[in-house]
């Protein structure tokens, strides 16, 4: 099956594609705000495996996906674009920089991702990690397992409104296709992706929140470009997207 997709803006003629690509349990709706704001670019929001109106497609790993991509880039005719992916989005988007079908791609915008662990028993460790959180997604009532997941470290950002909004957005997600998708591409079974993208072709640029401490030190323990979006924790673009849109349309103007 192929994966839904969403023009989000029609942008001016000539410039390259925007390609959204979101986190676990979201969806294309979550770039919307974001798009809107970078009008001038032509912008495709894909619904990834088991998420939106991609709840049927399944998904082998991070090769297939990079193939459902190319597909997709394929299926819209677009030459050239640049992806920008948040969390999940962005290891797929750095998996696929790295080790995908792309040509056309101009480069690559990744927000709060983790580039790879860099032994076998971490990545152990993390594969049964994401085993148990898939099986509680399968078990449980949907609205359990977030409420759970959005009490993770990363998520201290949250206010209780603002996680409960969470909770009640990504409420009509499929508990199984979500757990399918999360241990496909768990961070166990991703490559340790530090040597090739230091090595990338085309221009790569990180954006982590002032307050996601974590994710900036992972990416200055790689030695990636990294730009920090102010008064923001590890969803930068929906806490605070105006100064991220600033940093991306920086980004997408200046990528050297």
């Amino acid at each position: 099956m192929r994966l839904a997709t969403c023009v989000l803006q029609p942008g001016e003629a000539g410039r390259p594609w925007l390609i959204w690509l979101h986190g676990l349990l979201g969806n294309h709706h979550e770039w919307r705000a974001i798009a809107a704001c970078c009008a001038q670019w032509p912008s495709l929001a894909i619904d990834l495996p088991g998420h939106g109106d991609s709840v049927a497609v399944t998904c082998g790993g991070f090769d297939d996906i990079s193939a459902q991509i190319s597909a997709t880039v394929r299926r819209h005719h677009i030459e050239r674009y640049w992806l920008v992916g948040y969390s999940l989005g962005g290891r797929i988007a750095m998996y696929y920089a790295c080790h995908g079908r792309h040509n056309g791609l101009q480069g690559a915008i990744i927000e709060g991702s983790n580039p790879g662990l860099d032994c076998e028993q971490r990545r152990s460790q993390r594969c049964a990690q994401d085993a148990a959180w898939a099986e509680r997604f399968r078990r449980q009532p949907i609205t359990e397992g977030l409420a759970d997941w959005y009490q993770q470290p990363v998520f201290t950002e949250l206010c209780p409104v603002r996680r409960q909004a969470l909770i009640t957005a990504r409420a009509d997600n499929s508990g199984s296709a979500v757990a399918d998708m999360l241990e496909a591409t768990s961070l166990g079974r991703q490559p340790f992706l530090v040597p090739q993208l230091r090595q990338l072709t085309v221009p790569l640029r990180v954006l982590c929140g002032e307050n996601d401490a974590k994710f900036q030190r992972l990416a200055r323990h790689a030695g990636l470009p990294l730009r920090i979006v102010p008064r923001a924790g590890h969803n930068a673009h929906l806490v605070n997207p105006q100064d991220f849109v600033t940093e991306l349309q920086d980004f997408l103007v200046n990528p050297g």
